[in-house]
């Protein structure tokens, strides 16, 4: 299958570029950011045309708290646009999106059912760009996913390790639970869909993939810096849990991942077995 990965230069199109290329079962058509920045509806149409594809791979807007532009109006109309020339043309559409898009109001898992009901601006505008893929392309594929970290920068694990090395105190809550996910295991799961859509499987919908480990920015931070030791000097105290005057609500923001396991047969991976070596890639690329 010949595949165009929008966003090729983030953390996740990176991830997905290398792992597409070491398998070497689909033809890869990178297209970074810049190229992306669509003015008409008719440029949209002339990058899938010159794409030459079967599916397209969007991972422009994949939320992560760590990312520093936020989501706009316009990106949501370039969706739009690049949704219908999908359409017309018979083209996969595969959007990942993000957990961020629930409020994390509730204590269970949250289902592909479940009704997106954030009320940050970053979560709204996710669920902006889902809807822009559901109502313009019939052969859509929408996988929501936990936080991705990588070692590359734009990402909470790159910021806080940073923060760390430059001898920073992190100040962190402990309200917001989620399951993080390494970006080469998100990259996994992507290629395994991928793989299914290439067979011509009727498989098109909305799922959801998060690792099998629950955590907060504090647990995560502090498993962090454990793994940092190794390769610089920090010192004691580097991590904080915030003081706060009263109690956040706690924001539980954890998918339930049956469906994609039923489906592809896709099984969650626990993040703390990838972090180790993302926290190496991290200091190994910057010494």
């Amino acid at each position: 299958m010949r595949i165009l990965i929008l966003g090729a230069d983030t953390i996740l199109g990176e991830a997905l570029h290398d792992f597409f290329l070491f398998q070497g079962r689909h033809i890869v058509e990178p297209l970074p950011l810049e190229s992306c920045r669509w003015k008409s509806e008719r440029q949209a149409k002339k990058a899938l045309r010159r794409g030459n594809c079967e599916l397209v791979v969007d991972a422009r807007n994949l939320a992560s708290p760590g990312r520093n532009v936020a989501i706009q109006d316009l990106d949501v109309k370039r969706i739009q646009w690049l949704a219908r020339a999908s359409h017309r043309s018979g083209t996969g559409y595969l959007y990942v999106s993000s957990a961020e898009v629930f409020s994390g109001s509730v204590e269970r898992l949250y289902t592909e059912d479940d009704y997106p009901d954030s009320q940050e601006l970053q979560g709204e505008m996710l669920l902006h760009c889902e809807t822009a893929v559901r109502d313009h392309c019939e052969r859509y594929l929408i996988l929501r996913v936990g936080s991705v970290f990588s070692h590359r920068s734009g990402n909470t694990l790159s910021h806080m390790l940073g923060e760390l090395s430059k001898g920073e105190v992190l100040l962190l809550g402990n309200n917001r639970r989620g399951s993080p996910v390494a970006a080469e295991d998100a990259a996994r799961v992507v290629s395994a869909v991928v793989d299914q859509l290439s067979t011509e499987a009727d498989v098109w919908g909305i799922y959801h993939y998060c690792s099998s480990e629950e955590t907060n920015c504090y647990e995560f931070a502090e498993a962090a810096m454990a793994l940092a030791t190794q390769y610089t000097d920090l010192g004691p105290g580097s991590v904080e849990l915030k003081k706060l005057g009263e109690i956040p609500p706690m924001i539980n923001r954890v998918l339930d991942c049956s469906k994609i396991r039923n489906t592809f047969a896709i099984k969650q991976a626990p993040w703390r077995s990838a972090i180790s070596d993302t926290v190496k890639r991290y200091f190994h690329e910057r010494h």
